[in-house]
């Protein structure tokens, strides 16, 4: 048989909370607290946006009035805004001065002439040369 202090030892304890360890009351009350504070910076950001957009919808004024009708390109040099097409012109121009007969100085009797007539014009002349000196 068994004494009878081992019954009550196999028998397992109460269990029960520490009432001292945290308060339950101060938890709840920084909570709530910190719960109006987020409501009240949210309503305080929420009616700044608000004030924003109320004064970006209201027609602005230039200062300068005559500016408004005639618009200006900015300084030189200006972006590409057709990079392809600009490639394309400045080859045809190059292509048309390499190709065609214009005046470079009319005054001094200076010739543009096309790049294959002057090749065949070296190929029948030939390269001038410098005269020996003595």
């Amino acid at each position: 048989m068994h004494p009878p202090n081992a019954a009550r030892r196999a028998q397992p304890p109460a269990v029960h909370h520490e009432t001292s360890d945290v308060n339950i009351r101060a938890v709840f009350g920084f909570g709530l607290g910190l719960t109006i504070v987020a409501v009240v910076i949210g309503g305080a950001v929420w009616l700044l946006f608000q004030y924003f957009s109320a004064r970006e919808a209201q027609p602005s004024f230039t200062e300068y009035p005559l500016a408004v009708e005639q618009p200006r390109l900015p300084p030189e040099p200006r972006l590409q805004t057709n990079p392809r097409q600009d490639l394309l012109d400045l080859r045809a121009r190059e292509d048309q001065v390499l190709n065609s007969y214009s005046w470079v100085d009319k005054n001094t009797g200076v010739v543009r002439i096309p790049i294959d007539r002057a090749m065949q014009l070296i190929v029948e002349r030939g390269l001038p040369t410098r005269q020996e000196r003595p």
